[in-house]
């Protein structure tokens, strides 16, 4: 999806500032499985202010620069909902900087991979902490529970993938040690 269309998404959860919106992909609902570059965000809330599809109003703040505040127009619940249905999505790509270190294994040693398995492993566990966290709290306090019922089946699907890949790695961690150093040529010597 486009940075205008995420920003839409955005707001169709209410009102919000840039830099709210922002902290939504940074660590709030769509943290998980979308990305909205922080420099992309407010040039693509000025265009959709320019196109009808948002208002903007500004909210005074004590000692700090007056807010900007967007809201979804009905032309912009209509373009979002267009947007959603308009095609259908390009397939999901994993980028990780750590499966690119893991792919060259043999090339390192195995302190250095074992560094790098267990605080992936580490990630993976406080990101599904937090996930459980949300699941806990929502039913302990369900007049607090503003999930939608899409929403909580999409926070499901990624509880399934960190789950999955969290434990892969715990299964395979003393795998990928081994294989550190293995490589007996890296390659170089043909390239001289």
């Amino acid at each position: 999806m486009d940075t205008k269309t995420i920003c839409l998404g955005a707001l169709a959860l209410g009102e919000a500032s840039g830099y709210e919106i922002r902290k939504m992909f940074e660590d709030g609902p769509f943290a998980h499985f979308a990305q909205a570059a922080y420099g992309s965000i407010y040039p693509a809330l000025t265009k959709l202010a320019e196109d009808g599809l948002v208002t903007c109003k500004s909210e005074t703040q004590e000692k700090r620069p007056d807010k900007k505040v967007y809201r979804l127009t009905p032309s912009g619940w209509d373009h979002l909902e267009q947007a959603l249905q308009s095609k259908i999505p390009s397939e999901d790509k994993v980028r990780s900087d750590t499966l690119f270190i893991l792919f060259f294994t043999e090339w390192q040693r195995p302190d250095w991979i074992a560094r790098v398995v267990d605080a992936r492993i580490d990630h993976y566990r406080s990101i599904l902490d937090g996930m459980q966290h949300c699941i806990d709290r929502e039913a302990a306090e369900p007049a607090h529970n503003c999930a939608s019922a899409s929403q909580k089946l999409v926070r499901g699907f990624g509880h399934a993938v960190y789950r999955a890949a969290h434990d892969y790695l715990v299964e395979n961690r003393d795998a990928f040690i081994a294989a550190a150093g293995q490589r007996r040529t890296d390659g170089r010597e043909a390239a001289e």
